[in-house]
């Protein structure tokens, strides 16, 4: 059986919720925090990076994208196939989140490697909270014009890293207030029954 090596507070919680979503044969490993530098995690990871999904030949996936796009071709139905319409715009959901968003919140939790002094390591967080600002107006827009429940228009493996950028907002100056369909969608989220089994399981509680 596959394992899943998450962490808690990370983007490890997305393809942790679907494989609670497809109830796919996969073993979760919750490390904790500053575990992912440790010797026996560098020869799981060398970048030192959760999620990681260990096969049982030793071969190892790592990267969130890469990770629910084998989990959707593995155990999920025909909407995760990369032909389809759903699939397609999947890939191209998590493509942006995974690397445009993500990479985006690097001037918040790394400020130091962008900046020295303090006054321009401010001026790295102040364009840092702009640029997420923008994201998440793109973000909100995308849910809102899709109906307002799921990311694309129907549940998939996007809404499972949206959520996580919607809890990561709160370690920001930025308010899910200020973006409503996705402070709604991240309720409808936390009340989710998948989503509760991935959080228990990274031990993180829900925002509310």
């Amino acid at each position: 059986m596959p394992t899943l090596y998450t962490m808690p507070g990370t983007c490890s919680l997305s393809p942790n919720i679907a494989v609670a979503w497809l109830d796919a044969p996969v073993e979760i490993h919750n490390i904790p925090y500053g575990d992912q530098k440790k010797e026996y995690y560098l020869a799981i990871n060398p970048r030192g990076q959760v999620p990681a999904l260990r096969f049982e030949d030793g071969d190892v996936l790592t990267e969130a994208a890469a990770i629910l796009a084998w989990l959707g071709a593995t155990y999920g139905k025909e909407s995760h196939a990369p032909g389809s319409r759903l699939g397609r715009k999947e890939a191209e959901a998590l493509a942006y989140m995974t690397s445009e968003v993500h990479a985006a919140y690097g001037g918040h939790f790394n400020t130091q490697k962008f900046a020295e002094s303090a006054a321009a390591q401010e001026e790295v967080k102040r364009k840092t909270y702009e640029k997420l600002a923008g994201h998440y107006e793109r973000l909100n827009g995308t849910l809102s014009e899709n109906g307002g429940e799921w990311y694309l228009g129907q549940r998939s493996f996007a809404d499972t890293f949206l959520y996580v950028l919607t809890r990561w907002i709160e370690k920001t100056p930025l308010s899910i207030g200020d973006y409503p369909a996705l402070k709604a969608f991240r309720a409808r989220m936390e009340a989710d029954e998948g989503v509760k089994q991935a959080l228990a399981r990274q031990a993180m509680e829900p925002i509310g």
